[in-house]
C-alpha cells in the first residue's frame, strides 16, 4: 500500500545524480568553450562547403549541394596533395621514431655529460616551428650559404635541396624537430622497465641484442605506437614548416593538405571548394586516429598482449 512518501531507492538515485552533476559542474565551462571553439567552426565549414562561393565575385554565392565534393574527389592535385600528406607524415615519424629510440637507448645509459646531452637532444622540440623552418632554409639547406652544402663541398656536391627535394627537405626539418618528443617517450617507457627483470636475463646469459629484441622491444611497443599515433595527428595540421620552406612548390610537389587548403581558400579566392576539402581532410583523420587510438587504448589496458 503506498504511504506517498518517496521510497528510499528514489531517494538515492537523486542523491547519485545531483552528486553527478555536483562533479561534472566545473568542467561545464571547459566544456561550453570546447564546443564554441571547434564545433561551431565546423558547423559553418560544412554549410560554406555547400556553397558556391568565390571571393573576387561578390554576390555569387548560392546552394549548390554536394557539388564542391564531387569536384574535390575529381581535383588530381588534391590526391597529389594527398600523397604527399601520407608520405610527409609516415616518413617523419618512422624516421623520428628510429632516431628517438637510438638516441633513448643512449640517454638510459650512465655517461659524463649526460645531462648536457639530454638538454641539446631537447633543445629543437623547445624551438617554435617558424624559426625551425626560417633556420633549416636560411643557414642548413640555402644553395649559397647553406651549412649542408658546405659539408658537403669538399666531396663536389652541390645541391639546390628546396628546389630539387622539397618533399625530403620539409621531411628532415619535420624530423628534426619530432625526434626529441619520440624520444623523451621513449625513454619514459625504457625507465619504467623493471630492472632486476634485465639482470636477471644478463645473469641467464642472454646477450644485449637478444635482451633487447625480447625484453626491451616489446615493453616499449606500446610507448612507440602512442607517440607514432600523436605525432601523425599533430603533422597532419603541419603548415608552417611547407609555408616557410617551400611553399607548397615547385607547383603542388611539397604541398600537404593544410597548405593546399589555404590556396585554394586564400589565394584562389574558392571558399566553397576549400571548406569541402577542410571537411574530407578531418573526416579522414577522425576515422584514422579513431581506429589508432582504440588499438592503443586496448594495449595499455592490458587486453591486448604485447608482442
Amino acid at each position: 500500500m503506498s504511504t506517498g512518501k518517496p521510497s528510499i531507492t528514489s531517494k538515492k538515485e537523486q542523491i547519485s545524480r545531483a552528486e553527478g552533476w555536483r562533479r561534472r559542474g566545473p568542467l561545464l565551462p571547459a566544456l561550453i568553450f570546447l564546443l564554441v571553439v571547434t564545433q561551431i567552426p565546423f558547423v559553418f565549414t560544412l554549410y560554406y562547403s555547400t556553397q558556391s562561393w568565390n571571393l573576387v565575385r561578390p554576390g555569387s554565392r548560392h546552394f549548390v549541394g554536394l557539388s564542391n565534393y564531387v569536384d574535390v574527389f575529381g581535383d588530381r592535385q588534391f590526391w597529389q596533395v594527398t600523397l604527399n600528406t601520407v608520405l610527409l607524415i609516415v616518413g617523419t615519424v618512422l624516421i623520428s621514431v628510429v632516431l628517438g629510440l637510438l638516441f633513448a637507448l643512449l640517454l638510459d645509459r650512465k655517461f659524463i655529460g649526460r645531462g648536457i646531452v639530454r638538454t641539446l637532444l631537447i633543445t629543437p622540440f623547445l624551438v617554435t616551428p617558424v624559426a625551425a623552418a626560417l633556420l633549416w632554409k636560411t643557414s642548413l639547406l640555402s644553395p649559397t650559404n647553406g651549412l649542408v652544402n658546405w659539408a658537403l663541398n669538399p666531396l663536389g656536391i652541390h645541391v639546390d635541396w628546396l628546389s630539387d627535394f622539397p618533399l625530403m627537405s620539409v621531411m628532415a626539418e619535420l624530423v628534426w624537430q619530432w625526434t626529441p618528443f619520440m624520444m623523451l617517450l621513449i625513454l619514459a617507457g625504457l625507465q619504467s622497465m623493471p630492472r632486476d627483470v634485465q639482470e636477471a636475463a644478463r645473469v641467464d646469459g642472454a646477450t644485449s641484442f637478444r635482451l633487447f629484441r625480447e625484453l626491451t622491444l616489446p615493453h616499449l611497443r606500446r610507448f612507440i605506437e602512442l607517440g607514432s599515433v600523436l605525432g601523425a595527428i599533430y603533422l597532419v595540421n603541419t603548415f608552417d614548416a611547407v609555408y616557410m620552406m617551400t611553399s607548397g612548390g615547385p607547383g603542388v610537389s611539397s604541398a600537404n593538405l593544410p597548405f593546399y587548403i589555404y590556396q585554394r581558400a586564400f589565394l584562389g579566392f574558392d571558399i566553397g571548394q576549400a571548406a569541402a576539402m577542410g571537411v574530407v581532410t578531418v573526416i579522414g583523420t577522425i576515422v584514422i586516429a579513431t581506429f589508432a587510438l582504440r588499438l592503443i587504448f586496448k594495449s595499455f589496458s592490458g587486453t591486448e598482449e604485447a608482442a
